[in-house]
C-alpha cells in the first residue's frame, strides 16, 4: 500500500508542471476580458512602457537601446491618448497611474539597474511584455463588445508588433557588438 501511495504521489508531482504549462499557454490571451478589463490592461501597458522608455533614455548603455526607449516613450504616450479617446466613446475609464503590481514587478527593479545590466533586462522585458500585449490585443480585436475598443485594438497592433520586432532585433544584435578582427566597420 505504501508503494502505491508513493507512486501516486510521484505521478501527481510529475503532472503539476504539465498542468502549469497548459495554464500558462492559455495565459491572459486565453481568457475573455471585458472591454473595461482590456482598457485597464492597455492603459497600464502604455504607462509602463512609456515610463520604462524614458528610463532607458537615461540609464541604458547602448545608444540603440536609448533610441528604442525614445520610440517606446513616444509611441506609448500617443497610444495612451488614442486609448483614452476610444474609452471615452465606450463610456469606460482609463487608469491614470501605474498600479502597485507593475511598480513592484517592473518599475522598481528596472530603476535599480544601469548600463549593460539595464540593457539586458530591459530588452528581455520588452520582448516578454510585447509578446503578451500582442496576444491580448489580438483577442480584444476579435472579441471586443464595443466597436470603438475593437477599432482601437486593431489599430494598435501594428505598433506593438513593430516594438516586438525591434526588441528582438536588439537582442539578436547583442553578440554582434563585439567585432571580429577581420570585420569591416
Amino acid at each position: 500500500m505504501k508503494r502505491i501511495f508513493t507512486a501516486v504521489c510521484c505521478i501527481s508531482m510529475l503532472s503539476v508542471p504539465v498542468l502549469a504549462q497548459k495554464h500558462a499557454e492559455k495565459g491572459a490571451a486565453g481568457k475573455t476580458m471585458t472591454d473595461q478589463q482590456f482598457v485597464d490592461f492597455a492603459g497600464q501597458t502604455d504607462m509602463v512602457e512609456a515610463n520604462l522608455g524614458q528610463l532607458a533614455q537615461n540609464v541604458a548603455a547602448k545608444q540603440e537601446v536609448k533610441d528604442y526607449g525614445q520610440m517606446l516613450a513616444t509611441d506609448h504616450t500617443n497610444d495612451y491618448q488614442q486609448l483614452t479617446t476610444a474609452a471615452q466613446q465606450a463610456n469606460l475609464t482609463v487608469p491614470t497611474a501605474i498600479d502597485a503590481e507593475h511598480n513592484k514587478a517592473l518599475i522598481g527593479p528596472m530603476n535599480a539597474l544601469k548600463g549593460a545590466a539595464f540593457d539586458h533586462k530591459f530588452i528581455a522585458e520588452m520582448i516578454a511584455g510585447h509578446t503578451k500585449a500582442i496576444a491580448v490585443y489580438k483577442k480584444e480585436a476579435d472579441d471586443a463588445q464595443n466597436p470603438a475598443i475593437k477599432s482601437y485594438a486593431e489599430q494598435a497592433l501594428p505598433v506593438l508588433q513593430k516594438h516586438l520586432q525591434d526588441a528582438q532585433g536588439l537582442e539578436k544584435n547583442k553578440p554582434m557588438s563585439v567585432t571580429s578582427p577581420g570585420a569591416q566597420p
